[in-house]
């Protein structure tokens, strides 16, 4: 039946129209998942009995007529850092490769809520360290699109899962542009929400004031959905903003208003050397069509953007380190069984435990925090970060988004930057800002390189104003069939 080449709205429509069962979606996903993960290897998780088993009880609430939630029969991949109750969550690491939560996030539990099936759990980079899906314990996936090529990361099996139609919608998080950079070297769709819109709360952490949960879709609308569903106040997550009241935002009303009137801010520091030429290309045909469609551009300045690759580089080691401390083979996770005293088996369980990347940013970080080198690093990288903070604050007094390339490069050959931590760092260069100022983002499908290769938008917005950014997506997206494009795998 191919149902899998559907949106996930189509498919919500299409169950609840009777036109097909709940059962026989994720019973085509699975056929799809059979036929070409193998190629990918975006799953390091599959739940297709449990999967089965939910289909068949929505199946069962549509025929007694009783109510059906926003996700109806919809398959939907997990980023394997967010806890899901009965299943494993390793984080892609060998120190929690037989972790299963007692517990589910608050996103997960929402979509649970909400008639949505999951289907499994996908790959990362080690704990969401990573650019490319590389780092993980468990092996890379591969890039739909070209197999010898990495999907980004690091929600690298999320953005890839989508890509190759094996599920509907993914979840991602996005701690320097986790959720944004794979979807861009993908061909799909990323939003990373503002810090404090959607809870945290189950996500395993990473660097707590820049982790964020977000959706990776096919396209806009379903990322709007996804955004309808997990958004919100959660009072188990000290940072969820209160204020913030999802219900009262109009995730589809706006959608398909256009952008006549708004006001485009055009930085000149992400369009400076060191970009790919048809990124660059591509990113400036996409200006001209927002225009032709009555967007104004204007030229705006983030004079700190420089200094946003040393700063994150910074405080989110610093976080991890702390973060990752309980990792100790006592409280959580993997223990040696090679050891002589109680600091033995720390040192061992840690080593073996964790991957070369985890480690290199554990010690980044705790040298920055130790004594004598706090006010001379961490301290001054946040009083940077207030300083990138202020320049969005001050662009946004000028212009309603920003837009801008969403990765200076497009997926590159895997193993080109293993052996090069920096080079690796430098494909965030577009995305840590803004995590930095907090702010939502969103990556949509731009156009292609001469090489057929995905290019991504981002689109960045002011603080809890994600249904603008939405709105602007859409409007490009509705005039471009860029995000139809399906690879050959």
């Amino acid at each position: 039946m191919e149902l899998y080449k559907h949106t996930a709205l189509e498919i919500r429509d299409m169950v609840l129209d009777k036109k097909v069962s709940s059962t026989d979606v994720v019973k085509d996903t699975f056929k799809r998942i059979d036929s070409v993960e193998p190629k990918i290897k975006a799953y390091l998780t599959l739940c297709k009995e449990t999967a089965l088993a939910q289909a068949g009880k929505i199946d069962e609430k549509i025929r007694k007529g009783e109510k059906i939630g926003q996700l109806a029969g919809i398959p939907i991949a997990i980023k394997d850092n967010i806890s899901t109750q009965g299943i494993k969550t390793t984080c892609a690491s060998k120190i929690l490769s037989n972790f299963t939560p007692p517990y589910d996030a608050y996103v997960i539990k929402r979509i649970k809520e909400e008639d949505g099936i999951i289907i499994g759990k996908t790959n990362l980079d080690e704990f969401a360290m990573g650019s490319s899906c590389e780092n993980s314990a468990f092996g890379p996936t591969h890039n739909p699109h070209d197999l010898s090529r990495v999907p980004g990361g690091s929600s690298g099996g999320s953005a890839a899962a989508i890509a190759s139609d094996m599920a509907f919608i993914s979840l991602g998080s996005d701690t320097g542009g986790s959720i944004r950079q794979p979807a861009a070297l993908c061909g799909v769709v990323g939003l990373k929400p503002t810090y404090g819109a959607v809870s945290r709360y189950g996500l395993v952490a990473f660097a707590s004031s820049l982790d964020q949960i977000g959706p990776i879709t096919k396209d806009v609308r379903d990322a709007a959905l996804m955004m309808n569903v997990i958004a919100g106040y959660d009072p188990q997550d000290s940072t969820s903003v209160k204020e913030f009241n999802s219900s009262k935002v109009e995730w589809f009303k706006r959608l398909e208003d256009g952008v006549k009137g708004l006001k485009i801010g055009i930085p000149k520091e992400y369009f400076a050397e060191g970009i790919d030429k048809d990124i660059s290309k591509s990113v400036y045909q996409s200006i001209g069509l927002l225009e032709k469609l009555g967007a104004k551009t204007i030229d705006i300045s983030l004079p700190h953007t420089e200094y946003g690759i040393a700063t994150y580089y910074i405080i989110a080691p610093s976080e991890a380190s702390s973060n990752l401390a309980r990792y100790d083979g006592v409280h959580y996770g993997y223990r040696t069984t090679d050891y002589t005293d109680l600091m033995s088996m720390y040192h061992k369980s840690r080593s073996e435990g964790f991957g070369p990347e985890v480690k290199r940013r554990i010690m980044l970080g705790t040298f920055a925090l130790s004594s004598g080198y706090y006010d001379a690093y961490y301290l001054r990288a946040l009083k940077v970060r207030r300083l990138i903070k202020n320049d969005f604050d001050e662009a946004f007094k000028k212009a309603d988004v920003i837009l801008s390339p969403t990765s200076p490069i497009p997926a590159f050959k895997m193993g080109e930057k293993l052996d090069d931590p920096l080079q690796m760092y430098l494909c965030d260069v577009m995305t840590v800002s803004a995590n930095l100022a907090g702010i939502p983002g969103i990556s949509i499908p731009s156009g292609f390189t001469k090489s057929k290769l995905p290019v991504g938008l981002q689109i960045l917005g002011k603080p809890f104003e994600e249904e603008t950014i939405l709105r602007v997506a859409r409007t490009f997206e509705r005039e471009t069939d860029y995000h139809k494009t399906k690879p050959v795998i």
